[in-house]
């Protein structure tokens, strides 16, 4: 990757024509988001249906979105394989330019075998073999259980790890995650209602299937954020400012049409 990766990359869908996926489709739909601002594109991820397509169609698909994306548009390309060579095969096949990073998933069938150190073994080996960076990617509703904080702490010192999409929407996880990791450790949320308050507490970005929708909009609240004041917590004596005093500031923005 060239630069950091950060900002508003849509969780790009999966259009099909028949019973065969639309790379026209999905050049045409990265054409269109090209020009409303967003920085990126994930392809292959949930909302991309990656788990119903072939290697050949998910090949198909991350050809078309290379040849789409404009200059300066990052490209991420999910794995969603099951077994940790098939994962590692997948990445190898990849076009060797092009690609930023790779979103890789726990496997989830056998999920009650996923233990800390099988797990733990599963991403290291991958991001050992991978050509690409590798973004963990937590999504407890479709897995059916979550990353622990402390195990992406440690996954983060690996140099190829570069960092998370987390989907599940927490909060109290993002806290520990990012107070504890490298610096170069690229934190994404994947939860639209999330964005906001994600980006506040150190998130570098967001990974959104609503850009699909509202790209526009999504981008907007991420360059708003950009564009704030620094602040931070008074230095003692000074006291932070109490429930109390918050309400009568925000009381007072909203009255200013803030």
């Amino acid at each position: 990757m060239s630069g950091p990766l950060e900002g508003v990359i849509v969780a790009l869908t999966t259009p099909f024509a028949g019973d065969g996926v639309s790379a026209e489709g999905i050049g045409e739909n990265v054409r269109r988001l090209d020009a409303t601002g967003v920085d990126g594109y994930l392809v292959l991820g949930s909302t991309g249906e990656s788990v119903s397509l072939t290697d050949a169609e998910s090949l198909e698909l991350v050809e078309a979105v290379l040849e789409a994306a404009g200059p300066g548009k990052r490209v991420l390309v999910g794995t969603a394989r099951e077994w940790t060579q098939g994962t590692i095969d997948f990445a190898a096949s990849l076009p060797a330019r092009g690609v930023d990073a790779v979103l890789v998933r726990p496997p989830s069938y056998f999920k009650t075998r996923m233990t800390r150190e099988a797990l733990r073994a599963h991403f290291l080996a991958v991001a050992d073999a991978s050509p690409c960076p590798v973004l963990l990617y937590n999504m407890p509703a479709n897995t059916g259980y979550s990353l622990e904080p402390r195990l992406v702490i440690e996954l983060a010192a690996h140099p190829n790890i570069a960092g998370i999409k987390e989907s599940g929407g927490s909060l109290p996880f993002l806290a520990e995650v990012v107070r504890d990791v490298p610096d170069r450790f690229r934190y994404f949320t994947g939860s639209g209602h999330a964005v906001y308050p994600s980006l506040a507490m150190g998130a570098c970005g967001a990974i959104l299937a609503v850009a699909n929708v509202v790209p526009e909009m999504c981008g907007e609240i991420y360059r708003l954020f950009l564009r704030g004041y620094r602040g931070g917590p008074a230095r003692l004596p000074l006291l932070p400012v109490d429930e109390k005093g918050r309400a009568e500031i925000k009381a007072l923005l909203n009255k200013a049409g803030y």
